[in-house]
């Protein structure tokens, strides 16, 4: 079993990095795992990760086994990015462990609650939809705007000046800052 470690703090829990890094440690020698790689992460989990991202990437590519954290919390974003990599690493046939949870997807136990989680997931995106409906029906309702702001119709006029200019597409998209697609759709 090749196994990848990962700890993760945010900026302001710093003294836990020893912590995970020695729980996780120590169990993967318990376990007689070959430890072949330790990443540590420092910042908010909302924020990039870039070493998470690299363990996953060499998860991807077969050359880890097995991805043991401490806690849940120091690998998943959110619930639903939680269960969607631990969903992609049961696909691939790479282990799970965490620490504190007791969770362990290298066992059919642990691959259950694996599958739990993904319907909590689920059931978390849904009443993240339902309530973006209701609230967008309540402001269509009351006569508000509601959703993402048009940028085109702001700058319409001067996209229009821009093109009699002979500009290309791209060159007004970067010109304006927006997106190519809303350029074109305006132009024809």
């Amino acid at each position: 079993m090749r196994v990848g470690l990962y700890a993760r703090v945010s900026t302001h829990d710093q003294h836990t990095l020893a912590l995970q890094r020695e729980a996780i440690q120590a169990y993967a020698t318990t376990r007689g795992w070959p430890i072949v790689r330790l990443v540590e992460d420092i910042g908010s989990g909302v924020r990039e990760q870039p070493q998470r991202d690299a363990l996953l990437h060499a998860a991807r590519r077969r050359e880890r086994d097995v991805i043991v954290v401490w806690r849940l919390d120091r690998w998943g974003r959110s619930l639903a990015d939680l269960a969607g990599t631990l969903a992609e690493l049961s696909a691939l046939g790479v282990g799970f462990v965490s620490l504190t949870e007791a969770i362990d997807l290298t066992t059919p136990t642990g691959r259950a609650l694996a599958g739990l989680l993904a319907v909590f997931a689920e059931f978390e995106r849904e009443l993240i939809r339902e309530r973006i409906k209701a609230g967008s029906a309540h402001a269509r309702k009351a006569g508000r705007p509601h959703g993402r702001p048009r940028t085109v119709a702001k700058h319409a006029a001067h996209m229009q000046r821009l093109a009699a200019q002979g500009l290309s597409k791209a060159a007004i998209a970067r010109r304006v800052g927006i997106g190519r697609t809303s350029v074109r759709r305006l132009l024809g």
